[in-house]
């Protein structure tokens, strides 16, 4: 019999602009160090395979699958969740998203918002390619991909 030994390791995150310490194996995916040891919800799980888009958080303003990429990827960059996108939900895509009620569900919204994020921060106007394009691998259940597009176009005009 092969025992396998665990190696825990104390890591420095930054999340939404905070430093974190945290203590976890390197290969652990981030999803769990947000959910279960910072209590940062608002990323969800679903897939667990990377192919949803529910669990995206931005690393360095670039959109990551957090179920899937190991703690220790994110280390010395800086990590955005759903939380951290704006205090009193005033973001141009939030307000966006409420003004068109592109949520049904809701449950993969915090992905889909920061895909959109990364999206208007290299490409403020964005053309309905474009949108498809960075949307593509993001899933939405109850469909709503015509209200996102709509909503990522008001953002851009915003």
């Amino acid at each position: 019999m092969v025992i396998k030994s665990i190696k825990i390791e104390i890591m420095e995150l930054t999340i939404n602009k905070q430093k974190y310490e945290v203590n976890a194996t390197p290969d652990m995916p981030l999803l769990w160090v947000l959910r279960d040891m910072l209590n940062l919800t608002g990323t969800k799980y679903s897939c667990g395979i990377g192919l949803c888009g529910s669990c995206v958080v931005l690393a360095d303003g670039q959109p990551v699958r957090s179920c899937m990429t190991e703690v220790s990827f994110f280390l010395g960059k800086d990590i955005t969740t759903i939380e951290g996108l704006s205090i009193d939900g005033n973001h141009p895509l939030q307000l966006a998203w409420e003004e068109v009620d592109v949520t049904q569900c809701g449950y993969c919204q915090p992905g889909q918002i920061l895909t959109a994020v990364a999206l208007l921060n290299s490409n403020p106007a964005p053309t309905d390619t474009d949108i498809d394009e960075a949307m593509k691998n993001n899933l939405c259940r109850c469909g709503t991909y015509r209200r996102i597009k709509e909503a990522i176009h008001l953002a851009a005009e915003n």
